[in-house]
């Protein structure tokens, strides 16, 4: 699709946000020290408030169980669930911001309807935490444990589970979900450094095995902090494959980069592309102390954001990747979220 079409087409959807988009939310708090977002016609946008903040560019996951309303007759949900950020020009989080501050297009097209719209900054979380264990970051691991076992003490709430994995040739899960910082803690200490590297073969098969086959009854978010640097020497799927997993497994994928050199390194363009296709973000650090302020920054944003519920326009069940393009009208605000997800297949 040309830059011009899909300006005119999310010009489209923005014109009919306030019809779309009902008014469903919180009211946000008022910053006087912030000036009013673009207005729109027939709807007025409220203020919002400011919170000071710590390839395959595709996005993630079709919605997962087909429920069963009446024996042998499968309905498959049309619903999507959009979680994304919101940052002004200093990287700050915008928070308080109502449904019809943002237009939306579903593989080209506005919404069908919205089903909800809310700031959740307290659904609960299910997060995988994945630290690379090979030998290239032997020198840097000890501070990675403590940083890492800090990142949990902060971020899980009574509802939030977490399990620890350490990866190098293998994948080594040294703790389950748990809600015990002292057990993932425990599992932290247990890794020990040593052997090649087999990054996507890891992040797929643990998306596929912790994230694609996790069932709730209540509605979570799924991220996973990605603790490495970005190389691989070992790996049998490509890095599409692994990032189209974690699309499929509806996972957001956050990024700590170890390279602590002056210049980027080949992997931090790895981590980055794996982090922007799940509407995730990339962390590079310049000293390892900064590796803490990483885990920080995630902690923050994990409270900082909005779930968005719609029915897409023209859906179809063939299994196909529906892009997603969601943009704040205010031009003083960016929008980070998933780039798509997989319809699920008719049986």
């Amino acid at each position: 699709m040309s830059l011009l079409k899909s300006a005119q087409m999310l010009a489209a959807a923005l014109l009919v946000a306030p019809s779309l988009l009902t008014a469903q939310t919180q009211t946000p708090a008022t910053d006087a020290t912030t000036p009013a977002p673009v207005t729109q016609p027939a709807a007025t946008t409220q203020q919002p408030t400011q919170q000071p903040q710590g390839q395959q560019p595709q996005g993630q996951g079709e919605n997962l169980p087909f429920a069963a309303d009446v024996p042998g007759l499968h309905v498959v949900s049309r619903e999507v669930d959009l979680i994304f950020t919101v940052t002004n020009s200093k990287g700050q989080f915008v928070t308080g911001l109502q449904q019809n501050n943002f237009g939306l297009l579903d593989n080209g097209r506005p919404p069908e309807r919205v089903v909800r719209f809310v700031q959740q900054t307290n659904l609960p979380l299910r997060v995988g935490l994945m630290l690379d264990t090979s030998s290239s970051i032997r020198q840097r691991f000890q501070f990675e444990q403590q940083a890492a076992t800090d990142f949990l003490l902060q971020v899980l709430h009574p509802d939030d589970r977490a399990f620890v994995e350490g990866f190098d040739v293998q994948t080594d899960i040294t703790q389950d979900f748990t809600n015990r910082v002292d057990l993932l803690d425990t599992g932290i200490r247990r890794l020990r450094p040593g052997g090649g590297t087999s990054l996507f073969d890891s992040l797929y098969k643990t998306c596929r095995d912790q994230m694609l086959t996790l069932r709730q009854d209540v509605n979570v978010r799924k991220a996973i902090v990605l603790v490495s640097d970005g190389d691989d020497d070992y790996s049998r799927v490509y890095a599409s494959e692994a990032i189209k997993m974690c699309q499929r497994a509806e996972t957001i994928v956050y990024t700590i980069s170890t390279n602590t050199g002056p210049s980027k390194d080949k992997g931090d363009d790895v981590l980055k592309t794996i982090s922007e296709a799940t509407g995730g973000q990339s962390f590079f650090p310049t000293r390892m102390e900064e590796v803490a302020v990483g885990f920080h920054n995630i902690e923050v944003e994990l409270r900082s954001q909005y779930s968005l519920i719609y029915v897409p326009s023209d859906f179809k069940q063939d299994g196909s990747f529906r892009t997603i393009y969601l943009q704040s009208i205010d031009p003083r605000f960016s929008v980070r979220a998933k780039k798509g997800y997989f319809a699920p297949k008719a049986e």
